[in-house]
């Protein structure tokens, strides 16, 4: 049997199971229990936040039948539910197929839905065609569009749409999900490292766990800070540190020898010097918030570390300190000898 990635195993299958847009969620089955159902909706955030698992979840809501039905709109081929890829179906004449299609009833369900996915791919004839039939469609019709970029979108199809906008979930939010996925794969994680990950995902679920499955193809039965640094060609936390200590006491040739470990270790100057500016953002949050501040998302003997090394930095060095970074990173991108900007 085929295996089938992490993001795909674990998406949200109901209302309840939504992580992260439960506001989203709560309007839409208020709008079912209401009957106050639109016609069209327009889903748009960024990648792997659940536009188009709350399309499903929507739709499977509205089409509610057997347990075969509801598999089939959760995995795309029921046939009441049909899914368009913008990107590859954005013709005038894709529109207009979809247009002669909508009239026929559904077969299982009361409504046929389209979800349109990246349909600010679609041509701009393709947009026009379809605008008489967005605005009053067949009473057995609903439209549902997800974009990344709805000001691509035209004003005229905006306009008949309800809007909703999906937000970037937070690490703390992403990490709680990645340990219960870690729990049932009946694995163990450092929670330093399911901290990581989030903030690696950047707001978006589907990326924090396709970065987990990669760490679970090791094959280790406990995932590791470590394991990641390696995977993903990371500056090793313990050597950053030792750079930063370095800084702290004003000792030139430890930190020239530090930033020569980490250059040796693998890590690119750029790499270097983002490491670098993550480690010291951290440290001015804690200098300026105080050690107890949710603006540093570190857990355990990690936030520990930070606490105590912020303490030897005042607030403005440590902003002089960041500027100075990202000015040489910006320097070094261009020069022949960025090593020696580094240094």
């Amino acid at each position: 049997m085929s295996y089938t990635a992490l993001a795909r195993r674990y998406r949200s299958t109901g209302f309840d199971d939504i992580v992260g847009q439960e506001p989203i969620a709560r309007t839409l089955q208020a709008a079912i229990k209401a009957d106050r159902v639109a016609h069209a909706y327009l889903f748009t955030g960024t990648r792997g936040v659940g536009k188009t698992t709350m399309a499903r979840v929507f739709a499977k809501a509205l089409n509610t039948g057997s347990d075969e039905v509801e598999q089939a709109i959760m995995t795309g081929q029921d046939t009441d539910v049909i899914e368009i890829d913008g990107a590859s179906n954005n013709s005038v004449d894709d529109a207009r197929e979809l247009i002669a299609n909508s009239v026929y009833r559904p077969m299982r369900g009361p409504y046929k839905i389209y979800i349109i996915d990246e349909v600010h791919m679609l041509s701009t004839a393709a947009f026009n065609a379809l605008l008489k039939t967005m605005e009053e469609p067949p009473e057995h019709v609903k439209f549902i569009l997800c974009t990344t970029e709805s000001h691509k979108l035209p004003a005229t199809i905006q306009s008949r749409c309800q809007r909703y906008d999906f937000r970037t979930i937070p690490a703390p939010i992403i990490a709680d999900r990645l340990a219960f996925v870690v729990k049932n794969e009946g694995l163990e994680a450092e929670p330093e490292l399911l901290s990581m990950v989030a903030r690696l995902g950047n707001g978006s679920m589907r990326d924090a766990l396709s970065i987990l499955d990669r760490l679970m193809a090791s094959g280790e039965k406990k995932l590791t800070t470590p394991m990641i640094e390696q995977m993903l060609g990371m500056a090793p936390r313990e050597l950053v540190g030792a750079l930063i200590d370095a800084f702290a006491s004003g000792e030139p040739k430890a930190a020239l020898e530090a930033a020569g470990e980490l250059i040796a270790s693998g890590v690119s100057p750029d790499q270097l010097f983002e490491a670098l500016i993550d480690r010291l953002r951290d440290l001015m949050v804690l200098s300026a918030c105080g050690p107890e501040t949710s603006l540093v998302e570190l857990t355990g003997e990690m936030r520990t570390q930070e606490i105590e090394r912020a303490g030897k930095f005042d607030s403005p060095a440590l902003v002089h300190m960041i500027a100075l970074c990202e000015r040489v990173q910006r320097s070094a991108k261009s020069s022949p000898n960025p090593r020696a900007l580094l240094d």
